[in-house]
């Protein structure tokens, strides 16, 4: 062998080495070789089907009132042909979702009627914060996937160099423990093109993801395969003030969705930035790269509003929207707080899959909390070979009351899909 062949050879050598841990990695959150094992449960442990929850992407724990928030497709068949998350865009099948509320305590959703809001609602990830002027409120960010209405009234001709999406987030205020929701404005930004979930920080600022940066066709391919591909980021965005005390709500539900806000980008550089979640404090946020299946943990810059990111905690499946989980019976040396992360296990497949209302889609949920030297374990929660559950997008426990001095903890495990039929609650040890 020459010596341009032996360099050549040595190249392939050093970019064999340098890949492989990553090809391997890949193919374990891809998920071509795996064999799901629906997780055994046992008497009491369910699964609870919680009605009316079809196609709920997203799901938020809002402790204080011990209560689950949720935005649902509603129709079983509309996802499949219009849902720009998984690049599904007949842009005339898109529907009208509704936003619930979940009791873990009945397991049972009651529908939120809307006021001042029409037309579509295309939901994907959302947040609930509190109304810091109304302790008995709060407010909810929802992503709402709408047709672009240029796409709409083109040619079909003229459709090639127009995105059939629109996507935007909707701002809505609740009172507990009333039925209705009321939409308080749009958001829209040039930088938000596709939108994923959402981290508030108040009801005037917030963090999106944008999960690809292409909407469709072969570049859209190439973000989901290729782990280089870190092309997509979150944004910062904030809103003038809103008070809802002058009397003024429906006057700013008919601002311009663009108007009276300002956006830039937080952090870059991350492959399919995906998932978005509130942290340990007040000055964090968890972030999920879906298919590198990570979650990263990011100190929020106040005086910027960049995001910086310090931690770095790898499953082997796809991470999806992430909850942090806070031990209210919590003592020293016993402290079941962590973080919580749903997704698909065979992801490989979802290009078709994600088309057939027949299909098979197998999840898991894990947990992940620090022991005693600071490092981060995680345990498999629960996984299904699509049976009990189709999908796992997102998932949040619920504490169980410890009987006596028992050290071993419990916690109602909720864990929702963006094509999962219902919404199922198990008991889970942690």
């Amino acid at each position: 062998m020459g010596l341009l062949g032996s360099v050549f050879l040595g190249l392939i050598t050093v970019l064999v080495a340098l890949l492989a841990p990553t090809v391997i990695h890949w193919g374990t959150i891809a998920g071509p070789f795996l064999t799901p094992k629906p997780t055994v449960l046992g008497e009491g442990q369910g699964p609870i089907y919680i009605d009316d929850t079809v196609h709920c992407e997203d799901v938020h724990h809002y402790t204080p009132a011990n209560l689950l928030f949720t935005a649902c497709e509603d129709l079983i068949t509309t996802r499949f042909d219009w849902f720009p998350g998984l690049g599904h865009l007949e842009a005339e099948a898109a529907g009208r979702g509704s936003i619930h509320v979940i009791d873990p305590t009945t397991m049972k959703s009651s529908r939120l009627a809307f006021e001042n809001f029409q037309g579509n609602f295309v939901t994907h990830g959302i947040d609930v914060i509190a109304d810091p002027k109304h302790a008995d409120s709060v407010y909810i960010f929802a992503i709402n996937h709408l047709p672009n209405p240029d796409f709409l009234a083109a040619s079909a001709e003229e459709r090639q160099d127009i995105p059939a999406a629109r996507s935007q987030i909707e701002l809505f205020h609740h009172v507990l423990n009333s039925k209705t929701v009321r939409h308080i404005r749009s958001i829209r930004h040039p930088l938000v093109y596709t939108p994923n979930d959402i981290s508030a920080v108040s009801p005037s600022e917030l963090y999106v993801t944008n999960d690809h940066y292409y909407r469709d066709g072969i570049k859209r391919a190439i973000e989901d395969l290729w782990p280089f591909a870190k092309w997509s980021y979150t944004v910062n965005i904030q809103i003038d003030d809103l008070d809802l005390d002058s009397g003024s709500a429906s006057a700013i539900s008919q601002l311009d969705p663009e108007s009276e806000l300002r956006a830039d980008i937080a952090l870059s550089g991350m492959w399919n930035n995906n998932g978005l979640g509130h942290g340990r404090n007040v000055d964090e946020v968890v972030i999920s790269s879906a298919i590198g299946a990570e979650l990263y943990l990011a100190k929020i810059h106040s005086t910027n509003h960049t995001l910086s990111v310090h931690t770095t905690i790898p499953f082997d499946t796809v991470t999806d929207n992430p909850s942090y989980y806070v031990d209210p019976y919590a003592s020293e040396g016993n402290d079941a707080s962590g973080f919580v992360v749903a997704g698909i296990s065979q992801g490989i497949y979802l290009a078709k899959t994600g088309h057939d209302i027949h299909g098979k889609d197998p999840m898991q949920v894990w947990y992940t909390r620090q022991n005693g030297s600071g490092k981060w374990e995680n345990k498999l929660l629960f996984e299904d070979d699509s049976e009990r559950i189709r999908t796992a997008s997102a998932a949040v426990l619920v504490p169980i009351k410890p009987e006596g001095d028992a050290r071993q903890k419990q916690a109602w495990l909720f864990v929702t899909g963006f094509l999962s039929e219902s919404m199922i609650a198990v008991k889970v040890d942690l």
